[in-house]
């Protein structure tokens, strides 16, 4: 049974808006101990961007290179990163940011997003109009169910683009619960029950997705083959929502990315427009994209799960 559709399938409040600030902090704190835990500090330092020197370089050039180009009118071309949490958006972040042609504004950065969420369609446009940058990159992961909504109806000056980042699903699965635990699980669980029409999770998803979210059994699901669930409705609207067939519109494999940098860096510049350059791939090292194994998922959402990534790879390689 399909739970009843929400009154308004865009809407873009999520629960932890409405959550007070002590207890949003607390589970933000909790999540970073964990990962500290399990991950170890150097790999919260990357994830994070923490190191002072590594920051203070980047902020250099980009200084230099306004100084050098002072008489640049203001106006940027956005480029929106978007897919799924624990896809490896971190590794194409840290590589463009590398170049000071662009302006990247993350998930966490207050001026472009609140709680992970993108502040309103004004603002943003403001930040991408009057840029002094070529290039403002925005990382809206909780909005991708709005890609479309953004590159057609923004109403930005220059042509926007968005890059689609997707990863194998075990290795989302395993880092996702790593990370987050089994938020994955709670989420699609409210979901099945009829509820949870104002988290994120449940923005853009097809009735299909609904209808298969709450045909499983709740009570036995596992975090992982929830993940893996999550990894399967959310990156099913890259074909949902005809993105498929945009030109402005591009999907970048995490494990393309690490077998050969090059490659896939080269590929997401031309998209762009934008000169390749080796600074972008030197935190990358290369490396066969191999997982510690499959995971113990759930056979349905195996099947599905690997259908789609079929689809992916082969809409990638069109």
């Amino acid at each position: 049974m399909i739970p009843g559709q929400p009154p308004d399938r865009t809407l873009s409040t999520q629960a932890d808006r409405r959550e007070p600030w002590f207890w949003y902090t607390a589970r933000r704190v909790g999540r970073h101990v964990r990962w500290l835990r399990t991950q170890g500090l150097a790999r919260l330092i990357e994830e994070d961007e923490l190191n002072p020197l590594d920051r203070a370089s980047k902020r250099l050039a980009k200084w230099r290179w306004r100084l050098a180009h002072r008489s640049r009118p203001p106006g940027a071309s956005a480029v929106f990163l978007v897919g799924l949490q624990r896809s490896g958006t971190n590794m194409v972040v840290h590589g463009l940011e590398r170049a000071p042609e662009f302006e990247v504004f993350s998930e966490n950065h207050q001026a472009a997003f609140d709680r992970f969420r993108l502040r309103p369609d004004p603002v943003i446009r403001r930040l991408v109009d009057q840029c002094r940058h070529p290039y403002v990159l925005l990382k809206p992961l909780c909005d991708s169910h709005r890609t479309v909504e953004l590159l057609d109806d923004l109403g930005v000056r220059l042509p926007a683009r968005a890059l689609w980042v997707y990863r194998s699903v075990d290795g989302r699965a395993r880092s996702a619960v790593a990370k987050f635990g089994d938020a994955n699980l709670r989420a699609l669980r409210e979901l099945a029950a009829g509820g949870g029409w104002d988290r994120w999770e449940a923005q853009g998803l097809s009735p299909e997705s609904l209808a298969l979210i709450a045909s499983f059994n709740w009570t036995t699901m596992s975090p992982l083959s929830a993940a893996a669930l999550f990894w399967y409705v959310r990156n099913r609207l890259y074909f949902e929502l005809g993105m498929v067939h945009r030109p402005d519109v591009m999907l970048v494999s995490y494990d393309a990315m690490v077998t050969d940098p090059e490659a896939e860096m080269r590929r997401l510049c031309a998209f762009l427009g934008f000169p390749f350059h080796r600074r972008l791939i030197t935190h990358i090292a290369p490396r066969q994209a191999v997982d510690a194994g499959p995971l113990d998922i759930d056979l349905r959402i195996r099947s599905h799960c690997e259908e789609l990534a079929a689809k992916l790879e082969a809409a990638r390689s069109h």
